[in-house]
């Protein structure tokens, strides 16, 4: 399975590629806005994307929405400092399977990621 990791932080993507890296996933890339992660999504078809909602360019509600129209099966887990509620409903009702809040643990990275892959790990 292909892993696109995005968010604006550069320490972030280090770390979630870090924390990731025991469950066999390809990474195909890393965006630091919205704007490259689109390019990368359509390039390369990721199944797996974890992505930040406050980033420059295009914002991760308006890149989600672009991700689910062109591949409505990828699995999006959105994590985010943002913590009000409606923010992350209105991420799961766009499309994502989940949401992580910053900060995190190398743990709670892991089973979000459980979850998010199911059976396909």
């Amino acid at each position: 399975m292909k892993l696109l990791i995005v968010d604006d932080s550069n320490i972030m993507r280090r770390a979630i590629e870090k924390y990731v890296k025991d469950f066999k996933l390809d990474l195909i890339g890393t965006a630091g806005d919205g704007e490259q992660a689109l390019a990368l999504f359509k390039t390369h078809s990721p199944d797996v994307v974890t992505l930040d909602i406050t980033m420059p360019k295009l914002d991760g509600i308006s890149c989600l929405k672009e991700m689910m129209k062109i591949n409505p099966r990828c699995r999006v887990l959105i994590i985010s400092a943002l913590k009000d509620p409606a923010t992350s409903l209105s991420a799961l009702k766009y499309g994502a399977k989940g949401f992580l809040p910053k900060p995190f643990t190398e743990l709670q990275l892991k089973e979000e990621i459980l979850e998010l892959l199911g059976d396909t790990k």
